[in-house]
Protein backbone atom coordinates (compact mmCIF):
# COMPACT_ATOMS: atom_id res chain seq x y z
CA UNK A 1 0.00 0.00 0.00
CA UNK A 2 1.33 3.64 -0.94
CA UNK A 3 3.05 5.05 2.04
CA UNK A 4 1.17 7.86 3.83
CA UNK A 5 1.82 10.93 6.40
CA UNK A 6 -0.54 12.07 8.86
CA UNK A 7 -1.59 15.64 9.78
CA UNK A 8 -3.68 15.85 12.77
CA UNK A 9 -5.55 18.57 13.82
CA UNK A 10 -5.85 19.50 17.18
CA UNK A 11 -6.44 23.56 17.81
CA UNK A 12 -7.11 23.54 21.05
CA UNK A 13 -10.09 25.26 22.75
CA UNK A 14 -13.60 24.55 21.95
CA UNK A 15 -15.64 27.97 21.55
CA UNK A 16 -18.91 25.47 21.66
CA UNK A 17 -17.87 23.70 24.53
CA UNK A 18 -16.54 26.88 27.29
CA UNK A 19 -13.08 27.17 25.57
CA UNK A 20 -12.36 23.99 26.92
CA UNK A 21 -9.15 21.90 25.43
CA UNK A 22 -11.64 19.51 23.27
CA UNK A 23 -8.64 17.20 22.36
CA UNK A 24 -7.37 16.32 25.40
CA UNK A 25 -10.99 15.49 27.02
CA UNK A 26 -10.57 12.40 27.86
CA UNK A 27 -13.37 9.36 27.25
CA UNK A 28 -12.67 5.83 27.98
CA UNK A 29 -9.78 6.34 29.50
CA UNK A 30 -7.71 8.45 26.66
CA UNK A 31 -7.75 11.58 25.34
CA UNK A 32 -9.24 11.78 21.81
CA UNK A 33 -5.90 13.28 20.65
CA UNK A 34 -4.24 10.04 22.12
CA UNK A 35 -6.94 8.15 19.95
CA UNK A 36 -6.55 10.18 16.92
CA UNK A 37 -2.45 9.51 17.22
CA UNK A 38 -2.89 5.50 18.17
CA UNK A 39 -5.18 5.57 14.58
CA UNK A 40 -2.31 6.94 12.77
CA UNK A 41 0.54 4.76 14.42
CA UNK A 42 0.80 3.40 11.10
CA UNK A 43 1.74 6.08 8.97
CA UNK A 44 5.08 7.03 7.98
CA UNK A 45 5.63 10.68 9.89
CA UNK A 46 2.99 12.43 12.16
CA UNK A 47 2.43 16.33 12.68
CA UNK A 48 0.44 17.62 15.24
CA UNK A 49 -1.18 20.80 14.52
CA UNK A 50 -2.25 23.34 17.71
CA UNK A 51 -0.29 24.16 21.00
CA UNK A 52 2.88 22.68 22.11
CA UNK A 53 1.84 19.57 24.44
CA UNK A 54 4.87 18.45 26.26
CA UNK A 55 3.60 15.18 27.09
CA UNK A 56 3.34 13.76 23.25
CA UNK A 57 6.64 12.00 21.84
CA UNK A 58 9.58 13.55 20.14
CA UNK A 59 9.18 11.28 17.62
CA UNK A 60 5.70 13.60 16.81
CA UNK A 61 6.33 16.77 14.70
CA UNK A 62 4.29 19.31 16.51
CA UNK A 63 3.34 22.98 14.78
CA UNK A 64 1.14 25.62 15.27
CA UNK A 65 -1.04 27.47 12.70
CA UNK A 66 -0.48 31.03 11.92
CA UNK A 67 -2.08 32.79 13.90
CA UNK A 68 -3.65 30.51 16.04
CA UNK A 69 -7.06 29.19 15.84
CA UNK A 70 -6.90 30.32 12.06
CA UNK A 71 -9.12 26.95 11.08
CA UNK A 72 -8.73 23.83 10.01
CA UNK A 73 -7.47 24.69 6.46
CA UNK A 74 -4.87 27.10 7.41
CA UNK A 75 -3.87 24.54 9.87
CA UNK A 76 -3.86 21.86 7.56
CA UNK A 77 -1.35 24.14 4.74
CA UNK A 78 0.90 24.10 8.18
CA UNK A 79 0.87 20.69 8.50
CA UNK A 80 1.78 20.02 5.27
CA UNK A 81 5.07 22.36 5.43
CA UNK A 82 5.99 20.45 8.46
CA UNK A 83 6.10 17.35 6.09
CA UNK A 84 8.54 18.48 3.80
CA UNK A 85 10.96 17.62 2.58
CA UNK A 86 10.61 13.73 1.16
CA UNK A 87 6.84 13.90 1.68
CA UNK A 88 4.67 10.86 1.48
CA UNK A 89 2.61 10.67 -1.31
CA UNK A 90 -0.60 10.25 0.62
CA UNK A 91 -1.31 12.65 3.65
CA UNK A 92 -3.88 11.62 6.71
CA UNK A 93 -5.68 14.27 7.72
CA UNK A 94 -8.09 14.49 10.95
CA UNK A 95 -9.40 16.56 13.44
CA UNK A 96 -8.71 14.94 17.21
CA UNK A 97 -11.97 14.50 18.42
CA UNK A 98 -13.12 11.41 17.40
CA UNK A 99 -12.93 9.26 20.68
CA UNK A 100 -13.80 5.72 19.20
CA UNK A 101 -11.24 6.35 15.75
CA UNK A 102 -9.66 3.07 15.63
CA UNK A 103 -6.65 2.02 13.10
CA UNK A 104 -8.46 -0.24 10.96
CA UNK A 105 -10.73 2.79 9.78
CA UNK A 106 -7.64 4.64 8.50
CA UNK A 107 -6.60 1.31 6.78
CA UNK A 108 -9.74 1.17 5.01
CA UNK A 109 -9.53 4.65 3.80
CA UNK A 110 -6.34 3.77 2.25
CA UNK A 111 -7.45 1.13 1.01
CA UNK A 112 -10.08 3.04 -1.07
CA UNK A 113 -7.60 5.17 -2.29
CA UNK A 114 -5.57 2.66 -3.56
CA UNK A 115 -8.73 0.84 -5.49
CA UNK A 116 -10.19 3.99 -6.97
CA UNK A 117 -7.63 6.43 -7.04
CA UNK A 118 -9.43 9.16 -6.36
CA UNK A 119 -7.99 12.62 -5.05
CA UNK A 120 -9.75 12.31 -1.61
CA UNK A 121 -11.39 9.30 0.08
CA UNK A 122 -13.64 10.86 3.11
CA UNK A 123 -15.40 9.15 6.00
CA UNK A 124 -19.26 9.09 6.46
CA UNK A 125 -20.78 8.99 9.73
CA UNK A 126 -23.77 6.68 10.78
CA UNK A 127 -26.37 9.20 9.19
CA UNK A 128 -24.56 9.25 5.88
CA UNK A 129 -22.58 12.74 6.57
CA UNK A 130 -18.82 13.08 4.97
CA UNK A 131 -16.60 13.94 7.48
CA UNK A 132 -14.21 15.77 5.58
CA UNK A 133 -11.71 15.93 8.61
CA UNK A 134 -11.14 12.32 8.68
CA UNK A 135 -9.96 11.48 5.14
CA UNK A 136 -7.24 10.45 3.07
CA UNK A 137 -5.98 12.81 0.04
CA UNK A 138 -3.34 12.18 -2.75
CA UNK A 139 -0.98 15.24 -1.52
CA UNK A 140 -0.42 16.24 -5.20
CA UNK A 141 -4.03 17.57 -5.28
CA UNK A 142 -4.36 18.75 -1.49
CA UNK A 143 -1.59 21.29 -2.03
CA UNK A 144 -3.20 22.45 -5.91
CA UNK A 145 -6.30 22.94 -3.76
CA UNK A 146 -4.35 25.03 -1.25
CA UNK A 147 -2.88 26.96 -3.98
CA UNK A 148 -5.95 28.17 -4.76
CA UNK A 149 -7.12 29.70 -2.54
CA UNK A 150 -6.77 33.57 -1.93
CA UNK A 151 -6.35 33.27 1.51
CA UNK A 152 -6.37 30.44 4.05
CA UNK A 153 -7.60 32.14 7.04
CA UNK A 154 -10.83 30.78 8.84
CA UNK A 155 -11.85 28.92 5.19
CA UNK A 156 -14.24 26.03 5.41
CA UNK A 157 -13.19 22.98 4.80
CA UNK A 158 -15.81 22.42 2.13
CA UNK A 159 -13.27 24.86 0.31
CA UNK A 160 -10.45 22.44 -0.28
CA UNK A 161 -12.64 19.33 -1.56
CA UNK A 162 -11.78 18.26 -5.04
CA UNK A 163 -13.98 16.73 -8.00
CA UNK A 164 -12.91 13.24 -7.83
CA UNK A 165 -13.72 12.29 -4.00
CA UNK A 166 -14.59 9.27 -2.50
CA UNK A 167 -16.85 9.00 0.36
CA UNK A 168 -16.87 5.37 2.97
CA UNK A 169 -19.14 4.66 5.33
CA UNK A 170 -17.42 3.45 8.79
CA UNK A 171 -18.09 3.14 12.10
CA UNK A 172 -16.45 4.94 15.42
CA UNK A 173 -16.09 8.63 13.28
CA UNK A 174 -18.61 10.53 15.30
CA UNK A 175 -16.79 13.55 16.51
CA UNK A 176 -17.54 15.62 19.84
CA UNK A 177 -18.69 18.96 19.24
CA UNK A 178 -21.21 19.80 22.46
CA UNK A 179 -20.91 18.77 26.27
CA UNK A 180 -23.55 16.79 25.70
CA UNK A 181 -21.98 14.56 22.62
CA UNK A 182 -18.87 14.39 25.17
CA UNK A 183 -21.76 12.93 27.78
CA UNK A 184 -23.17 10.35 25.91
CA UNK A 185 -19.81 9.11 24.54
CA UNK A 186 -18.82 8.61 28.31
CA UNK A 187 -21.98 6.79 28.73
CA UNK A 188 -20.93 4.48 25.44
CA UNK A 189 -17.48 4.27 27.04
CA UNK A 190 -18.32 3.05 30.32
CA UNK A 191 -21.03 0.50 29.04
CA UNK A 192 -18.21 -1.11 26.67
CA UNK A 193 -15.85 -1.50 30.23
CA UNK A 194 -18.61 -3.41 32.68
CA UNK A 195 -16.89 -3.55 36.52
CA UNK A 196 -14.87 -0.39 35.84
CA UNK A 197 -14.13 2.64 36.05
CA UNK A 198 -12.01 3.30 32.61
CA UNK A 199 -9.79 0.68 30.78
CA UNK A 200 -6.50 -0.27 32.63
CA UNK A 201 -3.73 3.10 32.06
CA UNK A 202 -0.08 2.72 32.09
CA UNK A 203 1.13 5.11 35.24
CA UNK A 204 2.85 7.93 34.03
CA UNK A 205 6.64 8.59 34.72
CA UNK A 206 7.19 11.19 36.89
CA UNK A 207 8.62 13.72 34.24
CA UNK A 208 6.01 12.86 31.77
CA UNK A 209 3.07 13.51 34.66
CA UNK A 210 4.90 17.37 35.18
CA UNK A 211 4.70 17.76 31.16
CA UNK A 212 1.02 16.83 31.23
CA UNK A 213 0.43 19.09 34.24
CA UNK A 214 2.23 21.95 32.56
CA UNK A 215 0.44 21.51 29.38
CA UNK A 216 -2.69 20.47 29.94
CA UNK A 217 -4.15 21.82 32.85
CA UNK A 218 -6.70 24.96 32.40
CA UNK A 219 -5.03 28.39 32.93
CA UNK A 220 -6.05 30.43 35.71
CA UNK A 221 -8.12 33.57 34.44
CA UNK A 222 -5.88 36.80 34.76
CA UNK A 223 -6.66 40.02 36.85
CA UNK A 224 -4.57 43.07 37.66
CA UNK A 225 -3.53 43.81 41.18
CA UNK A 226 -1.10 44.60 43.29
CA UNK A 227 2.17 42.99 42.96
CA UNK A 228 3.02 42.26 46.47
CA UNK A 229 -0.01 40.94 47.62
CA UNK A 230 0.19 37.89 45.08
CA UNK A 231 3.28 36.11 45.80
CA UNK A 232 3.28 32.94 44.11
CA UNK A 233 1.06 33.74 41.45
CA UNK A 234 3.42 34.51 38.21
CA UNK A 235 2.56 37.56 35.43
CA UNK A 236 0.09 37.12 32.43
CA UNK A 237 1.31 40.51 30.70
CA UNK A 238 5.13 41.15 31.11
CA UNK A 239 6.64 44.46 33.96
CA UNK A 240 7.68 47.38 31.61
CA UNK A 241 9.64 49.96 33.69
CA UNK A 242 6.90 53.37 34.25
CA UNK A 243 9.85 55.31 35.52
CA UNK A 244 13.82 55.59 35.32
CA UNK A 245 15.94 53.99 37.53
CA UNK A 246 17.68 56.29 39.07
CA UNK A 247 15.40 58.40 38.83
CA UNK A 248 18.15 61.53 39.01
CA UNK A 249 21.40 61.66 39.13
CA UNK A 250 22.95 59.81 42.87
CA UNK A 251 25.65 59.86 44.90
CA UNK A 252 27.54 55.98 44.53
CA UNK A 253 29.53 56.79 47.69
CA UNK A 254 29.50 58.61 50.43
CA UNK A 255 32.31 61.14 50.09
CA UNK A 256 32.23 64.81 47.99
CA UNK A 257 30.27 66.12 45.17
CA UNK A 258 32.51 68.45 43.68
CA UNK A 259 32.83 70.87 40.46
CA UNK A 260 36.34 70.94 38.52
CA UNK A 261 39.90 69.45 39.25
CA UNK A 262 40.22 71.05 42.74
CA UNK A 263 40.91 71.95 45.36
CA UNK A 264 37.72 72.79 46.43
CA UNK A 265 36.17 74.89 48.76
CA UNK A 266 34.13 73.29 51.09
CA UNK A 267 30.58 74.53 51.50
CA UNK A 268 29.13 74.09 55.06
CA UNK A 269 25.59 72.06 53.55
CA UNK A 270 25.32 68.71 53.27
CA UNK A 271 23.75 65.86 50.63
CA UNK A 272 21.43 63.56 51.88
CA UNK A 273 19.72 60.80 50.74
CA UNK A 274 16.12 61.44 50.21
CA UNK A 275 16.83 65.22 51.76
CA UNK A 276 16.90 68.68 50.31
CA UNK A 277 18.71 68.85 46.69
CA UNK A 278 22.14 71.06 47.28
CA UNK A 279 22.01 74.04 45.68
CA UNK A 280 24.61 74.38 42.35
CA UNK A 281 28.09 73.93 42.69
CA UNK A 282 30.33 76.15 41.02
CA UNK A 283 33.91 75.75 39.66
CA UNK A 284 35.85 74.66 42.52
CA UNK A 285 33.69 74.11 44.98
CA UNK A 286 32.55 70.77 47.03
CA UNK A 287 30.09 69.65 49.23
CA UNK A 288 29.82 66.81 51.23
CA UNK A 289 26.95 64.09 50.09
CA UNK A 290 25.65 60.38 50.99
CA UNK A 291 25.03 57.49 49.07
CA UNK A 292 21.62 58.06 47.16
CA UNK A 293 21.19 61.78 47.41
CA UNK A 294 20.34 63.83 44.64
CA UNK A 295 23.74 65.13 43.10
CA UNK A 296 23.92 69.29 42.82
CA UNK A 297 23.70 70.84 39.31
CA UNK A 298 27.33 71.17 37.92
CA UNK A 299 28.61 68.26 40.09
CA UNK A 300 31.47 66.77 37.86
CA UNK A 301 32.15 63.86 40.11
CA UNK A 302 32.15 62.21 43.49
CA UNK A 303 34.84 61.83 45.55
CA UNK A 304 35.28 58.95 48.14
CA UNK A 305 35.78 60.04 51.84
CA UNK A 306 39.22 57.48 51.44
CA UNK A 307 40.40 59.31 48.48
CA UNK A 308 40.16 62.91 50.48
CA UNK A 309 42.07 65.33 53.01
CA UNK A 310 40.34 68.37 54.04
CA UNK A 311 42.59 71.78 55.69
CA UNK A 312 41.69 73.82 58.50
CA UNK A 313 40.31 76.33 56.43
CA UNK A 314 37.85 74.01 54.75
CA UNK A 315 39.95 73.23 51.55
CA UNK A 316 39.18 69.88 50.03
CA UNK A 317 41.94 68.34 48.35
CA UNK A 318 42.17 64.50 46.57
CA UNK A 319 44.99 62.18 47.85
CA UNK A 320 47.76 61.76 46.10
CA UNK A 321 47.59 58.84 43.26
CA UNK A 322 43.94 58.30 44.12
CA UNK A 323 41.82 56.58 41.53
CA UNK A 324 39.68 59.03 39.43
CA UNK A 325 36.26 57.80 39.22
CA UNK A 326 33.04 59.43 38.59
CA UNK A 327 30.76 57.18 41.02
CA UNK A 328 27.70 59.27 40.15
CA UNK A 329 24.77 56.98 38.80
CA UNK A 330 23.16 58.63 36.25
CA UNK A 331 19.24 58.70 35.32
CA UNK A 332 18.40 55.96 33.94
CA UNK A 333 21.37 54.21 33.61
CA UNK A 334 19.97 50.96 34.91
CA UNK A 335 16.33 50.90 33.55
CA UNK A 336 14.35 53.71 31.12
CA UNK A 337 10.86 53.75 30.98
CA UNK A 338 9.40 50.77 28.57
CA UNK A 339 12.43 48.62 29.07
CA UNK A 340 11.29 44.69 30.33
CA UNK A 341 11.79 44.50 33.69
CA UNK A 342 9.89 40.62 33.70
CA UNK A 343 8.40 38.83 30.81
CA UNK A 344 5.32 36.91 30.72
CA UNK A 345 5.00 33.69 32.91
CA UNK A 346 7.56 34.91 35.57
CA UNK A 347 6.55 33.80 39.23
CA UNK A 348 5.92 36.78 41.60
CA UNK A 349 8.71 36.56 43.68
CA UNK A 350 10.02 39.45 46.34
CA UNK A 351 12.98 39.65 43.97
CA UNK A 352 10.18 40.81 41.36
CA UNK A 353 7.93 42.64 43.97
CA UNK A 354 11.06 44.84 44.87
CA UNK A 355 12.43 45.54 41.01
CA UNK A 356 8.98 46.66 39.99
CA UNK A 357 8.53 49.02 42.72
CA UNK A 358 12.20 50.35 41.69
CA UNK A 359 10.83 51.37 38.62
CA UNK A 360 7.27 53.01 39.77
CA UNK A 361 5.49 50.02 39.16
CA UNK A 362 3.54 48.24 41.51
CA UNK A 363 0.62 46.39 40.10
CA UNK A 364 0.42 43.70 37.44
CA UNK A 365 -1.61 41.34 35.28
CA UNK A 366 -1.42 37.93 36.89
CA UNK A 367 -2.66 35.04 37.82
CA UNK A 368 -2.62 33.37 40.59
CA UNK A 369 -1.43 32.07 43.47
CA UNK A 370 -3.49 29.02 43.20
CA UNK A 371 -5.89 28.17 46.36
CA UNK A 372 -6.59 25.06 47.56
CA UNK A 373 -8.81 22.98 49.57
CA UNK A 374 -6.99 20.36 51.81
CA UNK A 375 -9.18 17.22 52.44
CA UNK A 376 -8.02 14.58 55.22
CA UNK A 377 -10.24 11.49 54.64
CA UNK A 378 -10.43 7.95 56.56
CA UNK A 379 -12.92 7.66 59.11
CA UNK A 380 -9.45 6.01 61.49
CA UNK A 381 -7.63 9.69 61.21
CA UNK A 382 -8.35 12.03 64.27
CA UNK A 383 -6.92 15.78 64.25
CA UNK A 384 -7.40 16.61 67.68
CA UNK A 385 -9.11 15.07 71.14
CA UNK A 386 -8.16 11.95 72.52
CA UNK A 387 -8.05 8.87 69.75
CA UNK A 388 -10.40 6.02 70.07
CA UNK A 389 -10.15 2.30 69.41
CA UNK A 390 -8.70 1.96 66.06
CA UNK A 391 -7.85 5.43 65.49
CA UNK A 392 -4.45 7.14 64.60
CA UNK A 393 -3.32 10.82 64.72
CA UNK A 394 -3.30 12.99 61.62
CA UNK A 395 0.39 13.71 61.55
CA UNK A 396 0.43 15.65 57.44
CA UNK A 397 -2.85 17.57 57.15
CA UNK A 398 -1.60 20.28 60.33
CA UNK A 399 1.94 20.73 58.07
CA UNK A 400 0.29 20.64 54.69
CA UNK A 401 -0.61 24.18 54.54
CA UNK A 402 3.40 24.53 55.51
CA UNK A 403 4.74 22.21 52.53
CA UNK A 404 1.75 23.97 50.34
CA UNK A 405 3.16 27.16 51.04
CA UNK A 406 6.53 26.58 49.66
CA UNK A 407 5.44 26.16 46.16
CA UNK A 408 3.18 29.65 46.33
CA UNK A 409 -0.03 27.43 46.98
CA UNK A 410 -2.59 29.42 49.42
CA UNK A 411 -4.61 27.11 51.82
CA UNK A 412 -8.51 28.75 51.80
CA UNK A 413 -9.18 25.85 54.22
CA UNK A 414 -9.08 21.79 55.58
CA UNK A 415 -11.45 19.49 56.54
CA UNK A 416 -11.69 16.29 57.31
CA UNK A 417 -13.63 13.43 55.00
CA UNK A 418 -15.35 10.66 56.66
CA UNK A 419 -15.78 6.66 54.93
CA UNK A 420 -19.58 7.79 53.16
CA UNK A 421 -21.42 6.29 50.25
CA UNK A 422 -21.35 9.92 48.59
CA UNK A 423 -18.94 12.16 50.51
CA UNK A 424 -16.40 12.04 47.89
CA UNK A 425 -19.30 13.25 45.13
CA UNK A 426 -20.36 16.44 47.86
CA UNK A 427 -16.97 16.97 48.00
CA UNK A 428 -16.44 17.00 44.34
CA UNK A 429 -19.31 18.71 43.85
CA UNK A 430 -18.36 21.70 46.24
CA UNK A 431 -16.20 23.72 44.61
CA UNK A 432 -15.76 27.62 43.59
CA UNK A 433 -13.54 29.26 46.51
CA UNK A 434 -10.38 27.54 45.14
CA UNK A 435 -8.86 25.95 42.28
CA UNK A 436 -7.12 22.86 43.88
CA UNK A 437 -8.90 19.86 45.66
CA UNK A 438 -5.43 18.23 47.80
CA UNK A 439 -7.43 15.07 48.82
CA UNK A 440 -5.34 13.25 50.89
CA UNK A 441 -5.97 8.99 51.11
CA UNK A 442 -8.30 7.17 49.31
CA UNK A 443 -6.77 6.80 46.02
CA UNK A 444 -5.69 3.33 46.26
CA UNK A 445 -8.24 0.23 45.06
CA UNK A 446 -9.60 -0.92 48.29
CA UNK A 447 -13.03 -1.05 49.96
CA UNK A 448 -12.64 2.36 51.39
CA UNK A 449 -11.38 4.15 48.19
CA UNK A 450 -14.03 5.59 46.50
CA UNK A 451 -11.96 9.14 44.97
CA UNK A 452 -11.29 7.29 41.43
CA UNK A 453 -15.49 6.18 41.21
CA UNK A 454 -16.44 9.82 42.38
CA UNK A 455 -14.19 11.33 39.63
CA UNK A 456 -15.76 9.41 37.55
CA UNK A 457 -19.09 9.95 38.55
CA UNK A 458 -18.45 13.73 38.09
CA UNK A 459 -17.00 13.14 34.14
CA UNK A 460 -13.58 14.88 34.95
CA UNK A 461 -10.75 14.63 33.30
CA UNK A 462 -8.02 11.99 34.18
CA UNK A 463 -4.37 13.90 33.29
CA UNK A 464 -2.08 11.25 35.83
CA UNK A 465 -3.82 8.30 36.51
CA UNK A 466 -1.09 6.23 38.37
CA UNK A 467 3.03 7.53 38.55
CA UNK A 468 5.44 5.25 38.20
CA UNK A 469 7.52 6.11 41.49
CA UNK A 470 7.53 4.31 44.56
CA UNK A 471 5.97 5.71 47.14
CA UNK A 472 3.52 7.45 45.37
CA UNK A 473 2.08 5.25 42.50
CA UNK A 474 -1.72 5.82 43.62
CA UNK A 475 -1.80 9.27 43.03
CA UNK A 476 -4.37 10.68 40.94
CA UNK A 477 -4.61 13.62 39.37
CA UNK A 478 -7.85 15.06 37.59
CA UNK A 479 -9.64 18.10 36.24
CA UNK A 480 -13.46 18.77 36.73
CA UNK A 481 -15.56 19.80 34.56
CA UNK A 482 -15.69 23.79 35.91
CA UNK A 483 -11.94 23.45 35.46
CA UNK A 484 -10.86 22.43 39.64
CA UNK A 485 -7.22 20.48 39.58
CA UNK A 486 -7.95 17.44 41.90
CA UNK A 487 -4.58 16.09 43.21
CA UNK A 488 -5.75 12.70 45.05
CA UNK A 489 -2.07 11.75 46.80
CA UNK A 490 -1.35 8.74 48.82
CA UNK A 491 -2.91 8.01 52.35
CA UNK A 492 1.13 7.34 53.99
CA UNK A 493 2.07 10.27 55.35
CA UNK A 494 5.99 9.86 53.46
CA UNK A 495 4.43 8.79 50.47
CA UNK A 496 1.69 11.90 50.23
CA UNK A 497 4.45 14.33 51.14
CA UNK A 498 6.72 13.30 48.54
CA UNK A 499 4.14 12.86 45.92
CA UNK A 500 3.36 16.26 46.50
CA UNK A 501 6.73 17.68 46.45
CA UNK A 502 7.53 16.29 43.23
CA UNK A 503 4.19 16.78 41.39
CA UNK A 504 3.57 21.06 43.36
CA UNK A 505 5.41 23.10 41.37
CA UNK A 506 4.49 21.83 37.68
CA UNK A 507 0.77 22.04 39.00
CA UNK A 508 1.35 25.45 39.64
CA UNK A 509 2.78 25.91 36.50
CA UNK A 510 -0.12 24.37 34.49
CA UNK A 511 -3.15 26.56 36.89
CA UNK A 512 -0.74 29.96 36.55
CA UNK A 513 0.76 29.49 33.35
CA UNK A 514 4.41 30.03 34.91
CA UNK A 515 8.37 28.55 32.76
CA UNK A 516 8.92 25.91 34.38
CA UNK A 517 11.82 26.32 37.18
CA UNK A 518 14.99 24.43 36.76
CA UNK A 519 15.80 21.26 38.25
CA UNK A 520 17.95 20.65 41.35
CA UNK A 521 20.49 17.89 40.19
CA UNK A 522 23.50 16.83 41.15
CA UNK A 523 25.50 13.10 41.42
CA UNK A 524 23.91 11.06 44.23
CA UNK A 525 26.89 9.27 45.69
CA UNK A 526 25.36 5.88 46.59
CA UNK A 527 22.78 5.21 44.09
CA UNK A 528 23.41 2.02 43.07
CA UNK A 529 22.64 0.82 47.16
CA UNK A 530 19.28 2.22 46.77
CA UNK A 531 17.92 2.21 43.36
CA UNK A 532 15.23 -0.08 42.59
CA UNK A 533 13.20 -1.53 39.25
CA UNK A 534 11.29 2.17 39.04
CA UNK A 535 12.19 5.54 40.04
CA UNK A 536 11.88 5.55 44.28
CA UNK A 537 12.02 8.89 46.23
CA UNK A 538 14.28 9.13 49.56
CA UNK A 539 15.19 11.32 52.52
CA UNK A 540 18.73 12.64 51.38
CA UNK A 541 21.25 15.13 52.80
CA UNK A 542 23.47 17.38 51.02
CA UNK A 543 26.99 15.34 50.99
CA UNK A 544 29.99 17.63 52.71
CA UNK A 545 31.80 17.41 48.43
CA UNK A 546 29.29 18.40 46.40
CA UNK A 547 26.22 15.93 45.18
CA UNK A 548 23.63 13.64 47.70
CA UNK A 549 23.59 10.84 49.66
CA UNK A 550 20.40 9.07 49.89
CA UNK A 551 18.74 7.19 53.21
CA UNK A 552 18.00 3.57 52.30
CA UNK A 553 15.52 2.82 55.17
CA UNK A 554 12.39 4.63 55.42
CA UNK A 555 8.97 3.79 55.96
CA UNK A 556 5.78 5.68 54.74
CA UNK A 557 4.06 5.52 57.85
CA UNK A 558 5.64 8.61 58.95
CA UNK A 559 7.76 11.39 58.45
CA UNK A 560 10.34 10.75 61.04
CA UNK A 561 13.14 10.07 58.12
CA UNK A 562 12.60 13.79 57.27
CA UNK A 563 14.42 14.82 60.44
CA UNK A 564 17.49 16.34 60.10
CA UNK A 565 17.31 15.49 56.34
CA UNK A 566 17.95 18.15 53.78
CA UNK A 567 15.32 17.25 51.36
CA UNK A 568 13.88 14.11 49.04
CA UNK A 569 16.00 12.61 46.12
CA UNK A 570 14.15 10.99 42.92
CA UNK A 571 15.98 8.00 42.43
CA UNK A 572 16.18 7.01 38.30
CA UNK A 573 15.31 3.30 38.02
CA UNK A 574 18.95 1.05 38.34
CA UNK A 575 21.18 3.96 38.95
CA UNK A 576 24.83 3.64 40.01
CA UNK A 577 26.87 5.23 41.96
CA UNK A 578 27.08 9.15 40.62
CA UNK A 579 24.46 8.92 38.70
CA UNK A 580 22.78 12.43 38.10
CA UNK A 581 19.72 12.95 40.55
CA UNK A 582 16.73 15.25 41.27
CA UNK A 583 16.93 17.32 44.89
CA UNK A 584 13.83 18.01 46.39
CA UNK A 585 14.70 20.73 49.23
CA UNK A 586 12.52 20.43 52.81
CA UNK A 587 12.32 24.53 52.42
CA UNK A 588 11.17 24.65 55.80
Amino acid sequence: MTAADAIVLAGGRASRMGGVDKPAIVIGGRSMLDAALTAVAGCARTVVVGPHRPELSPAITQVREVPPGSGPVAAIDTGLHALQPDPAPLVVVLAADMPFLTDAAIAELLRQEAETGADAVFAADSSGRPQYLIGVWRRTALTAALARLDSLVNQPMKALVPDETVTVHLAGVADCDTDEEVRQARAVAQRSHPGSQTPPIRPLPLEEARGVLRGRLARLTAYRTELRAVRGAALAAPILAAGALPRFDVSAMDGYAVCGDGPWQLRRDVGFAGGQRPVGLLPGEAVRIATGAHVPDGTTGVLRDEFTSVTADNVLHRLPDSPRRDDIRRSGEDRRPGDLIAAEATPVTAGLVSAAASVEVTEGLVRGPVRARIVMTGDEIRSEGPLQLGQTRDSIGPILPDVLSWYGIHVVDRVHLRDTPTGFDDVLAATGEFDVLVIVGATGGGAADQLRGAVARAAAEILVPRLELRPGGSTLVAELPDHTTVLGLPGNPFAAIATLMALAPALVEGRTGAHPGRPYLGPLHNAASVAGPVPRVLPARRAPFGGFLAEPHRSTAHLGGLIDRDGLVVVPAHATDGTPAEFLPLHG
